[in-house]
């Protein structure tokens, strides 16, 4: 069954292809139609040289037509403001209430547009956000990933977290809960060969 609204999945040049892999293929394998979108529809290469053409442009981009934006990881982040345009957008789809998920440097471009200052988030470490000079020190929470759904849902995790960041998206858009949840993300994180049978027994695996 394919989901009515697709998730987009944000690429751009020097964008970190490792964070994502394990949500989109997953999401895709649960009936979501994942959707690049880039600056422009120009091609985009990863930091590890993979080369995307992106579905459409950003500013194509509708949250009425979204059920998630995805933000990763990129150099581009901490060294432009290129990519404050994708940070803009994501504070315009937390104002519609629909959720974004962004992960290492996109979450230190979420905190330059000031959508952490009254979010519980985290990111690699605090002092990484607090080199912004953003305002939001008090609510960064030292954990995997962090959801918080005080003003639109917002999903935060760091660089070496992609099953943990995978796991909130998830559990967020009803993907996979309780004990299959748990035994997706033990099987992907701990590599325990237990949750394996958990999975096959939900059709999850």
């Amino acid at each position: 069954m394919t989901m009515s609204k697709p998730v987009y999945l944000a690429v751009y040049d020097t964008w970190a292809d490792w964070e994502t892999g394990h949500a989109t293929a997953y999401l895709a394998r649960a009936g979501y139609e994942i959707r690049t979108v880039g600056p422009s529809t120009e091609p985009v290469r990863s930091i590890g040289g993979l080369r995307v053409q992106p579905d459409l442009a950003l500013d194509d981009v509708r949250p009425e037509d979204s059920s998630l934006l995805i933000l990763p990881g990129a150099d581009l982040w901490d060294t432009t403001d290129e990519l404050a345009p994708f940070a803009r957008k994501a504070r315009e789809f937390l104002d519609a209430g629909v959720p974004v998920a962004a992960i290492c440097g996109a979450t230190a471009g979420l905190a330059r547009e000031g959508l952490l200052d009254d979010r519980a988030h985290t990111s690699a470490v605090s002092f990484y956000l607090a080199a912004t000079g953003y305002g939001g020190g008090e609510r960064y929470v030292d954990a995997d990933a962090v959801t918080d759904d005080t003003r639109g849902k917002l999903i935060t995790a760091g660089p070496t977290e992609p099953v943990a960041f995978a796991r909130e998206i998830f559990r967020l858009l009803g993907v996979y809960e309780g004990e299959v949840l748990d035994a997706w993300y033990r099987l992907f994180h701990d590599s325990d060969a237990e949750a394996y049978a958990v999975l096959e027994k939900a059709g999850a695996e």
